[in-house]
């Protein structure tokens, strides 16, 4: 297992198999990246399931035990079956995805090894989830959780990108995983440094106060100390890593581009490292040199001045420019 110099273990990746999406999602970021809406079509410069397969097989070497696809929408991968049956058994394997190609596909993706299921929804209604993603597909996002649920990928964890325009909506939506069986909720806080708009983002302490006023119970992950909270039959978890240090100080994920980049830090564009050729070599090489520059973004990358405000440590400026 490889471990970086703030000593944090590195249990995970995130691979990103296409930078597409067929939906237009006002908040997106792409990983980091940037904008996603663009040709439907797959691109040349996508890596190929034999890259992505001998990149999870190189990670294995590393006691790397879980892996997350991810996009752009991963299930514009016609090959993402192949790919899901091709990871090393080792690893846990998860899929985040609009849940608009889990109709008709997700019984095959659970055969193939698939184990759980994030699926994007911001609101309950058709016309608020309209303008949230500039897309009109909300009944078929409902067709592809019953699927996933069905494909017994339960539990389904709901993803809802909290911000100014979907905090009204999560009392609804805390009550909808509380009445359905196999759902859970994922709050996530809104992130200005990576999508802009700061007017967008609200207070996520205001939530954890609603929340911890509904809650039976609360509990603390030791991933990111994520606080989950147990309303009714219903379970919420908040991710909110805006500011946050101790977030950044558990964080033990590495990032793959749909391109064969790796990532140290989502916040970061400067870290990004190409694999090359994709040789087993070449990918043992470039995460080993990953992992050892990354740094927490929060409480390292940024700190606090003595206003409270975060601003770029001086430590890191040349690393910029270079």
């Amino acid at each position: 297992m490889l471990t970086d110099e703030f000593g944090r273990d590195v249990t995970g990746v995130r691979v990103s198999l296409t930078d597409r999406c067929n939906f237009d999602c006002v908040y997106c970021h792409n990983e980091g990246l940037g904008d996603t809406r663009g040709p439907m079509a797959a691109q040349d410069d996508e890596m190929s399931a034999d890259d992505v397969v001998r990149f999870l097989e190189v990670a294995a070497e590393f006691d790397v035990d879980a892996v997350k696809f991810t996009g752009g929408e991963p299930m514009l991968r016609e090959d993402l079956e192949d790919i899901v049956e091709r990871t090393p058994d080792s690893m846990e394997t998860s899929l985040t995805t609009n849940g608009t190609f889990l109709p008709g596909r997700a019984i095959a993706l659970r055969e193939a090894g698939l184990e759980r299921v994030n699926v994007s929804q911001d609101a309950l209604d058709p016309e608020d989830f309209a303008e949230i993603t500039q897309s009109g597909a909300y009944e078929r996002v409902l067709d592809g959780v019953r699927a996933a649920l069905n494909a017994g990928l339960a539990p389904v964890k709901l993803n809802m990108v909290v911000f100014e325009a979907t905090a009204g909506y999560v009392p609804e939506m805390v009550d909808h995983v509380a009445n359905n069986d196999g759902l859970q909720l994922q709050l996530i806080e809104y992130m200005p440094e990576l999508v802009g708009k700061p007017e967008w983002a609200i207070d996520i302490e205001r939530v954890h106060d609603w929340l911890a006023e509904q809650a039976d119970e609360i509990e603390e992950r030791p991933m990111h100390s994520r606080r989950r909270y147990w309303i009714g039959d219903g379970m919420v978890e908040v991710v909110d890593p805006v500011g946050n240090a101790e977030f950044c100080a558990n964080c033990h994920r590495v990032r793959v581009t749909h391109d064969g980049k790796l990532k140290g830090c989502l916040n970061r564009n400067d870290d990004l490292r190409s694999m090359g050729e994709m040789t087993r070599e070449e990918i043992r090489e470039t995460f080993r040199e990953t992992v050892a520059n990354r740094v927490p973004y929060y409480g390292e990358f940024m700190v606090q001045n003595d206003d409270g405000e975060w601003v770029l440590n001086e430590k890191y400026l040349d690393t910029l420019e270079a």
